[in-house]
């Protein structure tokens, strides 16, 4: 007998409903854990914070990639190719909201 697999209820809470905004997405990983944090930068200030850390497992990350990869590719063929401003490097050439350490340790300015 074959059982029928359980429909997952998510539940969304009102803070959770309300998102968070980041403009900045620092990853590091160790052997066993990706950890992905969201900051937010504003124009001007010299610091920021972070606002959402999520840390799973490298198989639940490459998912992840996979599902993004796909909603990506539905986004453009709906609105058309996303351009990312200044270029491959991001904003005027400059290497920003994407950071990672050589050796997976976290990295912070």
């Amino acid at each position: 007998m074959q059982m029928k697999p359980q429909q997952l209820k998510i539940e969304l809470g009102e803070k959770e409903a309300e998102g968070i905004y980041a403009n900045m997405v620092m990853i590091a990983h160790s052997a066993t854990e990706i950890i992905i944090d969201f900051a937010r930068i504003m124009p001007g200030a010299p610091k920021t914070k972070v606002q959402a850390r999520i840390i799973m497992t490298p198989a639940h990350a490459k998912l992840m990639q996979k599902t993004l990869e796909d909603n990506l590719k539905k986004f453009e063929k709906q609105f058309g190719k996303i351009k990312i401003p200044g270029g491959p490097g991001g904003l005027h050439g400059e290497k920003i909201g994407f950071k990672t350490s050589e050796n997976g340790d976290e990295k912070s300015d």
